[in-house]
């Protein structure tokens, strides 16, 4: 995958992602708003109920009250009847149709020693409906008579109250307006009635409230009421028939914020949910690529690295059979002897190159067979500087010993143990740029051993030292090359440490050197 269209990719996910993220929160804002416009009216509708039932269930009381004294009032103005006649006549049928209808109002004035104003003209209204059907058939008999049948004739009658009630309305606001508020209504009533109409609007989070009068606080209010301006729902109270009212209640919702938010809270979670979901998968596929081009570029380094490393041994034994082909030297047992020899060299190099390789994919998958023995960490060290003796010297370095460690047996598998500081000591011999000159040390702790390899070699940068246990990893120094190696060593190392129950870390400083620490339990 080309640079460009790695980085478009990450773009364009990234749009989509700011996107996706962008929608569900003004989602969410939308959701919240709908719901506080919800909540608003619902308050609105159910403070109104209760201003209405308040303002019926007062005039019902007043309309009891004068109807129940009117009989002890006096009789000012007799019956007042009102009638309404409707007549219609079926020529076919012979028939006539007769409707009729009387309002009879009975007019009294309720004495004012019932009552805190003057008198008042209470009307009782009757409604009395006739209906008649008469049927004129002329019949002739034997001699010569006329027979009319019989009239139908059906009567209902009933008072009219609510008539009655819409005659007081005006006596009505007149009378209540000179009563104090808290005669009018009481907290016990106006508590029960909020919470019924709020409650049945799905409305169950705290309330105050408080009825106000011109700007001014009353007796009617629930404890530590406060009007807050913009938090406060109001209705008027008490409105008389134009609308008019001198009394205001106000309702406010100390934790509106938290119903309205709980209200939706399992909408609010799912919909975080996701967002953390995409975000999650956003993330860990942006991971997953740029890791997927590392690995790329790290193998494809790798590849290099070890065709370098094949082509070597490869161009030697082609050139030593060429050599032992050619008809002077083959008769010459000493340089076909040489030859020989060489050749089986760098054959035994390529054979260790391969299973490096191997080896780092059986640790891989834990197919590693290793079987652990007591071991001498200092004859394991000795026998791998024996290894590295040819190559020491050809760099012209030296390595310092220091074998402080009183305690130095493990249970361990000698011939990894031996590779993992062949690999370390080779390490510090083909990074080091002037003669090697490298320093092993050990000691004791209370259940460790711990054994430090220091060498003067070009030291690494932190980001270097975080990555250099990788597989396939190799700092880039311009020329890939310039150091053999295909980037298992370390890797091989730490597996196998790892394997041992122990530890590995480095300190480094770049162009100084670096000191590699290794941390084995003992028996």
């Amino acid at each position: 995958m080309g640079k460009r269209i790695f980085i478009l990719i990450i773009v364009l996910m990234s749009i989509a992602l700011i996107g996706i993220i962008f929608v569900q929160v003004f989602w969410i804002k939308n959701t919240i708003l709908i719901t506080e416009e919800q909540f608003t009216s619902n308050v609105k509708i159910a403070l109104a109920k209760v201003s209405d039932d308040i303002r019926q269930r007062e005039f019902d009381d007043f309309y009891e009250k004068y109807a129940a004294s009117y009989k002890e009032g006096q009789l000012i103005n007799g019956s007042d009847i009102r009638n309404f006649i409707y007549e219609r006549i079926d020529t076919v049928s012979n028939e006539r149709y007769t409707y009729t209808q009387s309002i009879i109002e009975q007019n009294y004035k309720v004495p004012v020693e019932f009552f805190e104003n003057d008198s008042i003209d209470f009307k009782e209204i009757f409604s009395k409906e006739d209906f008649f059907v008469a049927k004129n058939i002329m019949l002739d008999n034997s001699r010569g008579n006329k027979t009319e049948l019989p009239e139908e004739h059906i009567t209902k009658m009933g008072r009219i109250k609510e008539a009655e009630k819409s005659l007081l309305v005006q006596s009505f606001d007149a009378t209540r307006s000179r009563i104090p508020i808290h005669q009018r209504v009481n907290n016990t009533e106006l508590t029960l009635r909020l919470k019924s109409q709020l409650d049945l609007r799905g409305i169950s989070t705290d309330f105050k409230y408080g009825i106000y009068s011109n700007g001014l606080a009353t007796q009617v209010k629930s404890d530590y009421f406060k009007k807050e301006v913009g938090k406060s729902y109001m209705v008027p109270m008490f409105s008389d028939t134009e609308g008019n009212s001198n009394y205001q209640l106000f309702v406010t919702f100390p934790k509106k914020k938290n119903f309205i938010l709980s209200s939706i809270s399992k909408i609010l979670v799912l919909s975080v949910f996701f967002i953390l979901i995409i975000i999650l998968s956003f993330v860990t596929a942006l991971y997953q690529l740029v890791r997927q081009k590392q690995i790329s570029e790290i193998k494809t380094d790798f590849i290099n690295n070890m065709t370098h490393e094949f082509k070597t041994p490869i161009a030697t034994i082609n050139l030593a059979l060429d050599a032992i082909k050619n008809p002077k030297i083959i008769g010459d047992k000493e340089k076909v002897e040489r030859y020989v020899k060489m050749i089986r060299d760098e054959n035994k190099r390529m054979h260790i190159q391969v299973e490096n390789v191997l080896r780092i994919s059986k640790l891989e998958k834990n197919q590693l067979d290793v079987v652990k023995e007591p071991v001498d960490v200092h004859d394991i060290i000795e026998e791998a500087l024996t290894h590295v003796d040819l190559l020491l010297k050809d760099r012209g370095g030296v390595i310092k010993l220091n074998f402080k460690a009183t305690l130095n047996d493990v249970m361990a598998n000698q011939f990894h143990l031996t590779t993992v500081f062949v690999n370390m000591l080779e390490n510090a011999i083909k990074y080091s740029v002037d003669a090697p000159i490298i320093e092993i040390e050990t000691e004791n702790t209370h259940k460790h051993i711990i054994i430090k390899i220091k060498d003067n070699g070009i030291g690494m940068n932190k980001n270097v030292q975080k990555n250099i246990f990788k597989k396939f990893y190799r700092e880039e120094t311009g020329n890939i090359h310039n150091v053999k190696g295909h980037g298992l060593g370390l890797s091989y190392v730490k597996k196998i440490i790892e394997i041992h129950q122990g530890q590995i870390n480095v300190e480094s400083e770049k162009g100084i050197g670096s000191t590699f620490t290794i941390n084995l339990p003992l028996i």
